[in-house]
């Protein structure tokens, strides 16, 4: 016959499944902390967001970091992020398969540069695009008339060889030697791509802004700028205000219903709120294996506790003190 559990074992098993619970709940309790407000040298703020759960839905899983390098993901690649501003709110990044001036007249294969037309992105009117020996009997090359810079619907359909930027190219004046050059802004992708079957590479140049004077306030760069939108809500104004906690504004992983995480927890107005708003849980994608390792050491807790109450003998529903539990 089996000796009947004591006491004390079946105490100190309920006591570390409460302990399991307890270190679970502290763990998913502090949430603003999760989310990282930057990538190497560029700042992650609202509306943007590196862990899930945080920042705005409409540009979840829009920014990468990976070993300190902020890129943004779109539906032709990863392109690497130079800059980030949220005062003018754009992103400026870089596509290494692009023309550069260390090419010179060699010309590597290219993809056309998109944008996903769901997201809040736009490409700046800012950026010029140049294209190298494109075949002149599948692609209008000329130059445009000067009217075309006060009227250019009239001549969209030109690609410019008396541009400035062809005859002044940034940084390398002098790289092309026997190519032919064309500045032409595609409206849509579709027409980016029917460009590059005829011509053999292209690169863009964004104008960047000096603050100077307004003879001499731009500069011409290679790059690719992209804008964006800030929505501005009323909660997460609230959520962001210091007198009113001071949190980090994000959403559910789940429903994308908004969040303000703070330092105790998540809620669904700002963190000083004690009405009741306040929910605990964990922002999806940040603490899994937290989860995971907290749910299998209560689940072996139980499965002991249950294994000692299976060994103690039946007293027909009265407890003894050789069967109580405490």
């Amino acid at each position: 016959m089996s000796t009947p559990p004591s006491k004390s074992n079946m105490a100190i098993a309920s006591i570390f499944i409460i302990f399991l619970t307890l270190q679970f709940l502290s763990i998913t309790e502090a949430q603003s902390s999760i989310c990282r407000n930057s990538c190497g040298d560029l700042p992650i703020q609202y509306p943007f967001g590196i862990d899930d759960g945080c920042g705005s839905p409409y540009y979840r899983h829009i920014l990468v970091c990976t070993g300190g390098q902020l890129q943004l993901r779109t539906p032709s690649g990863r392109y690497p992020v130079r800059n980030l501003s949220y005062i003018d709110p754009h992103i400026l990044v870089t596509d290494p398969l692009m023309w550069n001036c260390l090419d010179g007249d060699n010309f590597r294969p290219t993809r056309p540069f998109s944008l996903d037309t769901s997201t809040h992105f736009t490409l700046s009117h800012e950026n010029d695009y140049l294209f190298f020996n494109c075949s002149e009997t599948d692609v209008l090359v000329e130059p445009k008339p000067m009217f075309c810079e006060r009227f250019p619907d009239q001549c969209d359909s030109t690609c410019d060889s008396s541009s400035y930027l062809c005859r002044h190219m940034p940084e390398c004046p002098s790289a092309l030697r026997s190519s032919s050059c064309c500045s032409y802004y595609p409206k849509a992708t579709e027409s980016l791509r029917l460009m590059l079957k005829h011509c053999a590479s292209y690169t863009s140049v964004y104008w960047r802004n000096l603050g100077s004077t307004p003879a001499f306030d731009q500069a011409p760069e290679y790059g690719i700028r992209v804008d964006f939108d800030i929505p501005v809500t009323t909660r997460c104004l609230q959520c962001q205000d210091i007198a009113k906690g001071g949190g980090t504004c994000g959403f559910d992983a789940e429903t994308q219903d908004f969040l303000c995480l703070c330092d105790q927890g998540n809620s669904t107005t700002y963190c000083n709120d004690h009405t009741g708003s306040h929910r605990r849980g964990v922002v999806a994608g940040t603490a899994t294996a937290v989860s995971v390792a907290g749910a299998f050491g209560i689940g072996a807790g139980v499965w002991y506790l249950r294994k000692l109450r299976a060994k103690t003998p039946v007293t027909h529903g009265v407890q003894t003190n050789e069967n109580r539990l405490f």
